[in-house]
């Protein structure tokens, strides 16, 4: 399994391989999925809350996102689908 930072950072799969953005994940891997929606990075943020399996770190994201979005979401709609963001069996990782 990805590491929370790993999985946070992901940018893309090589087939079983997870390309990680190195310099995102080491400048703003220590942020808490609240800090990472403040920031803007939504799909990190989203990364982040999928990772945790919680609840409250998911409304969290989706609240700062509906401060700042048009059309605004709940913690059930598509997310996953918005953000491109699926859990995936990974056997390693490249940092890049």
């Amino acid at each position: 399994m990805l590491s929370r930072e790993d999985f946070v950072w992901t940018i893309g799969y090589d087939g079983p391989v997870a390309v990680i953005d190195k310099q995102a994940k080491q400048k703003y891997g220590h942020l808490s999925t609240r800090e990472l929606a403040e920031k803007g990075f939504f799909r990190a943020a989203y990364s982040s809350a999928i990772h945790s399996k919680n609840v409250d770190e998911l409304q969290a994201m989706v609240d700062v996102y509906n401060k700042t979005a048009v059309a605004p979401l709940t913690a059930s709609s598509p997310l996953d689908r918005l953000f491109g963001v699926f859990p995936v069996e990974v056997k390693r990782t490249v940092e890049l």
